[in-house]
């Protein structure tokens, strides 16, 4: 893994503002067409809701990104990827619940993500339905609408509330290994996309288990969850970087990501 030096860690930092104006932007674009009567939705190829507001949303944030850092890749779920061989790459998933969004359910979010080479160095979860954000920078504490935010450390994992988007979504060895982890904790609960992060980084939850995520999916939800002294990886305990999508996991912190890996049966 390349190694940062105190000068690129500082740059990472000074665009914390940056991202704030991103997702600023994003908020107007998003709700302007959250709970509306005349939403219209598709169906992409891979089976997964689609929206106006997810199109509009991310080409405002590819506007202000293109015209502040020409020199920038991005990686977006809609519009999809350029640059992807440069330095820095800007990873976006405009409406993450996009499902939750057309229902009405205002769990959803909008994801921001800077990589350097590959890696996730600042992120940001923004709840536009709910006025809440998350930023999570390389080196610096995650803060929570502004103010620092702390996850919680885990006693046992049988004390542990474990939060997934749908049983659904798992099948086959996947399901097993996540009835495995299940078994172990205190309770479990479906539902809320991106923003069980959140919950996970201001420790009000202790796990998160998910699978078939993308890179725009999770990217921004590293710095966040890692910012508040939290873990995330895959289910092998391995990074994860823009080339490691599939399955994902976070804990409120290390001992007790170590604890649901060996449920999982990934340590």
């Amino acid at each position: 893994m390349p190694e940062m030096t105190d000068r690129l860690v500082q740059q990472v930092q000074g665009l914390v503002p940056f991202v704030n104006t991103l997702a600023d932007r994003a908020r107007p674009a998003s709700l302007a067409h959250f709970r509306s009567p005349a939403l219209t939705v598709e169906t992409k190829d891979d089976l997964s809701p689609v929206t106006r507001a997810d199109r509009e949303t991310e080409a405002a944030l590819r506007d202000l990104i293109t015209t502040r850092f020409p020199d920038h890749g991005i990686f977006g779920e809609e519009a999809g990827q350029t640059g992807m061989d440069r330095e820095f790459v800007w990873v976006l998933d405009p409406i993450d619940g996009t499902r939750a969004f057309v229902c009405g359910l205002p769990l959803w979010g909008t994801l921001i993500a800077l990589a350097w080479r590959g890696q996730p160095v600042l992120g940001v979860l923004d709840a536009p339905a709910l006025g809440e954000r998350w930023v999570g920078c390389l080196g610096l504490p995650t803060t929570h609408d502004g103010r620092p935010c702390r996850a919680r450390a885990l006693a046992s994992l049988d004390q542990a509330r474990l939060f997934s988007t749908s049983p659904d979504l798992f099948a086959g060895e996947e399901q097993r290994r996540f009835e495995a982890l299940s078994a172990r904790v205190a309770e479990r609960r479906f539902g809320g996309d991106c923003y069980n992060y959140g919950l996970l980084a201001s420790g009000w939850i202790d796990v998160v288990a998910e699978t078939d995520m993308k890179p725009y999916d999770y990217m921004a939800l590293v710095p966040v969850v890692e910012g508040a002294g939290g873990r995330m990886s895959d289910w092998q305990g391995r990074p994860l970087r823009l080339d490691t999508p599939g399955t994902i996991l976070a804990s409120g912190d290390g001992a007790g990501h170590a604890a649901a890996l060996d449920a999982l049966g990934g340590a």
